[in-house]
């Protein structure tokens, strides 16, 4: 008797199928996670960049002005300035005692909606 020792044709056809729906089904969950945990660092940094700026305020009694940016709370921090999630610098304003950090999110545009929304500090 002779036997076959493979997979034919069409059993490999249904297990290409059978992946390709669960990837279909999977994929779209978990890049949805990774947006948001994206979201979320953003405002962990912000939070970090925060305290930072209030250590500034309390030695230099006073916030940095808009020209100085955030690169003068540099030595309060324990690693180097963060770019946001999306590799673009925090916006940084600053007046009459009020301190703004923004990530412009995802989109790099003011305002949006979703993971595209602006990312702020207040």
């Amino acid at each position: 008797m002779r036997r076959n020792l493979g997979f034919t044709l069409l059993e490999l056809l249904v297990v290409v199928v059978i992946i390709g729906l669960l990837a279909g089904y999977v994929a779209p969950k978990y890049f949805s996670q990774v947006g948001k945990s994206e979201v979320q660092v953003a405002r962990a940094q912000i939070d970090s960049l925060e305290k930072a700026l209030d250590q500034y305020r309390l030695d230099k009694r006073r916030y940095p002005t808009a020209e100085e940016g955030l690169t003068a709370v540099q030595p309060y921090l324990k690693k180097s300035l963060p770019a946001d999630p999306w590799g673009r610098p925090y916006v940084y304003r600053s007046s009459a005692g009020e301190v703004e950090i923004v990530s412009l999110g995802r989109d790099g545009k003011s305002g949006g909606q979703g993971e595209d929304a602006d990312i702020k500090n207040r």
